[in-house]
Order: C-alpha cells, then structure tokens, then sequence
C-alpha cells in the first residue's frame, strides 16, 4: 500500500514506528502514536476507569474506524500474521476491556487483533502474544489527602484502589493483608512478586511530575521472607555481577563520550576540542536523563 492521503500517511507512518521499536503493531499503537489517544488515557482504561477507548479518544468513532481501515490496508500489503490478543483490567474482577462504545464482536476482534512481520519466527510470535495477553498489574494508590471509602464509607488515610464507585479502603479491596515492600532492591522486589500468589503495585502521585511514580509492591508476608533467604543466600555472587557491570558500563560510557564528543565537533567545527570534550562529559552522565543519554 502506497499512503496517498496526509491522512493515510499518518496512519502509516504510526504503524511503521511501532512496527520497528517493538517488532509488532496494533490498532492502540498507531492510535496512541497519531496522538489521538493519549498514554494517560490508556492508563485510565486500563485500569478500568475508562469505559472504552472511543470515550477517552480525541476524535470521534467515525475518525477511529476510518483510521482502523487504512491500517489493515497496511497490513494486508505488507502480509503480515495475525495474533488475538486478550485485553483485561486491572481491576480485582479481571473484565475484559471495551474498545468501541457499542462493544460489537467484530470492531472488538478488530482492534484485539495484534500484526507481526510473516519472517518473524513463531515462537518469538507466541511469546509476544502471551506478553501481550498477560493481566496488568493491580494497582494501589496512596493518596495526597484522606478519602471516604465507597464501600464501607469511612474516611481513611491509607492506601486505597480505584473502583468504579470510586476509592476503596484496602480491607473493601480484600488486600489488607498483604505488607507493603518498599522500591529499591530490584532483585527482592522481583522474588517477592514472583512468590507472591496476589501483589499490587503501589503509586503516588508526584504533583512537580505530573505523573504517578512507583513507590513499591504489596505482597504476601510469606513471600517477603522467601525473598529475602534467597537473597542473602547468593549475595556474594549479586555482589561481583554489579562489579562487573560496573566495569563494563564505565567503559562502554567512555566510548559513547569520545563519540559525542566527535560528532560535536563535526556538527561544530570552530568548537575547541576541550570544549566538545565537556560537554560531552555532562551531557552524557548516565541516568542524568540529559538529552545526551
């Protein structure tokens, strides 16, 4: 397919990204990638606060379904396959989510309908279909001020779970006895969840960032010790695979410098070598977030 139209080549062009960066592509993908839904809105929906992505859309269902048209006039030119994807909320009842305000059968399969290349080997294929298909985390927010719960009606100042009444307590959530584990030992964290029949994540919201930042996981108190005998029972050996990583992100980091530096000096030729050189030092300091890295 040949984009003809400004319109088609928006759609196109969304396509051709999300194909490259993550080797498979979905209607969400280009929707999200033309800006007519935002993250901040699929999160919403995700999470079940939404009642469809037409509702949370920047343009009307129409606009929706003619994007959805030139797409798979994409995708069947370029032969790919076809994977169905499941879409579930975070939310304790695990529903399905809702793509379009009428719920029909066929526009649903239309946008649960993920595309990979036909070269892609199928095992890689299943394996990002499971990913894919894979519930989302539930989630637990603790809040900036107190909230009356929805289901017991008290005024609480702890932790709580959106529902679509509204905030829950976590004693309403039935997750009141999970302990909370702090962010910060990725290697804890990670057993802990994986040992953990129920886990919730938990986020506040950062008001200079405008967005909710981890603050850690709830989890079983049984998993928590698991998790931190494994730990110490190989700590020796974390210990020396941080050494060495350490080693080779000092040296990979001194190779990306010389290379910025380079192409300084290349983009700016009266810039002084030194000059280039400090640059490149500040603007690629590792996890700065600097536009360098």
């Amino acid at each position: 397919m040949q984009p003809v139209t400004k319109f088609e080549r928006r759609v196109v062009g969304a396509a051709e990204q999300a194909l490259q960066r993550q080797r498979y592509v979905s209607p969400l993908d280009v929707l999200t990638g033309m800006g007519w839904v935002t993250p901040g809105s699929v999160t919403e929906w995700r999470q079940g606060r939404a009642a469809s992505i037409e509702a949370v859309a920047a343009v009307s269902g129409d606009r929706l379904a003619d994007a959805l048209e030139v797409f798979h006039r994409w995708v069947a030119s370029r032969g790919m396959l076809a994977s169905e994807v499941e879409y579930v909320a975070a939310t304790r009842d695990r529903r399905p989510l809702q793509f379009s305000a009428a719920g029909q059968a066929g526009i649903e399969l239309r946008y649960r309908t993920h595309w990979t290349p036909a070269d892609l080997p199928e095992s890689k294929r299943e394996q990002l279909t499971a990913k894919q298909s894979k519930a989302p985390d539930l989630v637990v927010v603790v809040p900036l001020k107190e909230f009356t719960c929805t289901g017991c009606g008290q005024t609480d100042t702890g932790m709580l779970m959106m529902e679509d009444a509204g905030p829950i307590c976590l004693t309403c959530a039935d997750l009141d006895h999970l302990v909370f584990l702090p962010a910060g030992d990725a290697a804890l964290t990670r057993r802990a969840k994986k040992a953990s029949r129920l886990s919730a994540v938990v986020v506040r919201f950062n008001r200079s960032r405008k967005r909710y930042d981890r603050q850690g996981l709830l989890v079983e108190q049984a998993a928590v010790e698991q998790a931190e005998q494994e730990c110490l029972s190989d700590e020796d050996a974390r210990a020396r695979r941080r050494e060495r990583d350490a080693v080779r992100r000092e040296a990979a980091d001194e190779v990306f410098q010389a290379k910025f530096a380079d192409e300084i000096t290349h983009l700016f030729p009266r810039c002084p070598a030194p000059r280039a050189t400090a640059i490149a030092l500040h603007a690629a300091v590792r996890g700065s977030g600097r536009v360098g890295r």
